[in-house]
């Protein structure tokens, strides 16, 4: 049996095999050949007119898929476009030794004959990288993109804003970037501890050349950049660098201002929605999306916003009636269909959280990520959206791998591999135009508990691993647990500090400081069943005024 992740659709062994040393020559059409030589980078695979191994196009092939072949004489691929190819690459490099997945090439390397024909079942497989909370410098950011190309994974989701920080240089509004992107300490701990704080000041923020840097470095490696600025609420940090949007000013009062947030939870921190802040918001997106390049995709957030300040406030309350809308959740979904209407007209679909759904006035084109639940998802498609699913259980990977002392601070437990392998984003139980719907899943890394690299490593993977297979294949297949197994010594070249299978190593334990874990405290089922049951509620009772 393979010891491919993800599994192909069809993988026959054959005997033989093909040397595959550095400087192997390569011969095809030229964009091909560069996705299958990035996916080889180690080889440094050399272009000729007639290669040892030979890269084709295949019309007939969908988006991403590809066909291999190895035999004594040639590996031949096959692909319909430079991410086939890429993948191709990706499987190749996992047929060679466990070191092809250092920086080091060695010699004497063989491929075992066989052949390959695959493709993936979903077009978006993600990950969710919460850079907001706690920033993650470019360099985890590379490095992220380098292990979802390594699993076939395709959409990089970067939460760039939240009431914690703003995280991208803005030129035409620099205090953005200048105050919105750092706070003197952050939160430690538990809430029902009672404040504690680390009195470390944290920040920092990517330049415009630094995005441009990401998206060109993720697009070689088939991957995507979703860029998320997640609006009305959240807003603490954008209304720390400019008051003047907060929807408490918008009659001339002077609020107390706010600062950018050094604790976690739901702040009434709220942008007003008025035309003055939509202007300020798609001119920042116009200098995003220019350093970006080509963007498919923006998310726009909509969730947890406390609408109060909204509700307190004369102008924007007549505002909504000007406008005719009857509530002002309608205000709220009109605020962020007015942004899908503008990212539209710049060539990006919008995508948001399911709270932007309820209301039922998106675009047609609107992507929904439903965060809460089946049931929210179902509804979502049933609507016509494109979904992606992202619910709490068991694509929330701040949530602890079990319900253990062992394990470092977690805002729950427990989701385990096993219940990420589990996983089914379109279930047979839906309609088949339902599944239809359904474009992909991604897994969530909240940083509230993860302030570096090495923490969302412990985190990621090899939960990661489970959900790439389960993005590609459609679910988890024959011999999966015995794949990953093998897997991880591919983990180990890569230099991943995954959260080994049977648990915590010494420095990787929660210990008895401020990241002890506490078993028991916030149980994912719980938090499932109280969300599913919120949102019937919301579907039903839509406050006006």
């Amino acid at each position: 049996m393979t010891d491919l992740l993800p599994l192909p659709a069809v993988f026959e062994p054959a005997s033989g095999s093909f040397a595959l040393s550095p400087g192997t020559s390569v011969s095809g059409p030229a964009e091909l050949v560069d996705g299958l030589r990035s996916a080889l980078a180690v080889l440094d695979l050399r272009p000729a007119e007639a290669g040892a191994v030979v890269v084709e196009r295949d019309a007939s092939l969908g988006a991403e898929a590809y066909r291999l072949e190895v035999t004594a004489a040639e590996v031949r691929i096959a692909a319909g476009d430079r991410a086939g190819a890429f993948y191709a690459g990706q499987t190749l490099r996992q047929l060679l030794p466990d070191a092809a997945f250092r920086t080091v090439a060695q010699a004497g390397w063989t491929v075992p004959s066989c052949r390959v024909e695959d493709a993936p079942r979903f077009s978006w497989r993600g990950v969710h990288l919460d850079v907001a909370r706690h920033f993650m410098p470019k360099r985890e950011v590379l490095r992220m993109v380098d292990l979802m190309a390594a699993h076939k994974l395709n959409r990089l989701h970067l939460h760039l804003v939240d009431d914690q920080g703003w995280r991208v240089e803005s030129r035409i509004a620099p205090r953005l970037h200048e105050v919105a992107s750092h706070r003197p300490r952050t939160a430690t701990g538990r809430r029902e501890d009672g404040p504690a704080f680390d009195e470390v000041p944290h920040g920092g923020y990517y330049t415009l050349d630094d995005l441009a840097e990401i998206a060109s470095y993720a697009r070689a490696r088939a991957v995507t950049i979703v860029p998320e600025i997640d609006v009305p609420g959240h807003a603490s940090a954008i209304l720390a660098a400019y008051p003047a949007l907060d929807a408490r000013a918008t009659d001339g009062r002077e609020p107390e201002p706010f600062t950018v947030l050094d604790r976690w939870g739901i702040s009434p921190a709220i942008l007003s929605p008025l035309p003055p802040t939509v202007d300020f918001l798609i001119a920042v997106i116009d200098e995003m999306l220019g350093a970006l390049g080509e963007t498919p995709y923006v998310h726009v957030g909509g969730d947890e916003c406390v609408l109060d300040d909204w509700a307190a406030a004369p102008e924007i309350v007549a505002y909504r009636r000007e406008l005719g809308l009857e509530s002002l959740s309608d205000l709220h979904a009109w605020f962020l269909r007015r942004l899908a209407d503008l990212l539209a007209e710049r060539g990006s679909r919008a995508v948001v959280w399911d709270e932007a759904f309820v209301s039922g006035m998106l675009r047609p084109d609107t992507i929904v990520m439903p965060w809460r639940g089946p049931g929210v998802a179902r509804r979502a498609a049933e609507a016509g959206h494109d979904v992606v699913q992202t619910p709490v259980f068991p694509l929330y990977f701040d949530y602890a791998e079990a319900a253990s002392e062992e394990e470092p601070l977690a805002i729950g437990e427990a989701i385990t591999v096993s219940d990420v392998a589990a996983f089914d984003p379109a279930p047979e139980s839906w309609t088949a135009g339902q599944r239809e719907r359904v474009v992909g899943a991604q897994f969530q890394l909240w940083t509230e508990r993860l302030p570096d690299g090495r923490a969302v490593d412990y985190r990621a993977w090899p939960r990661g691993c489970a959900l790439a297979e389960v993005a590609w294949s459609g679910a988890a297949g024959p011999g999966f647990a015995a794949r990953l197994e093998r897997h991880l010594g591919r983990l180990d070249a890569l230099g991943v500090e995954y959260r080994p299978l049977t648990g915590p190593r010494p420095w990787q334990l929660g210990g008895a400081g401020h990241r002890r874990h506490r078993p028991g405290a916030v149980k994912v089922e719980e938090v499932m069943k109280r969300l599913e049951e919120l949102t019937h509620l919301a579907d039903s009772t839509r406050p006006s005024m």
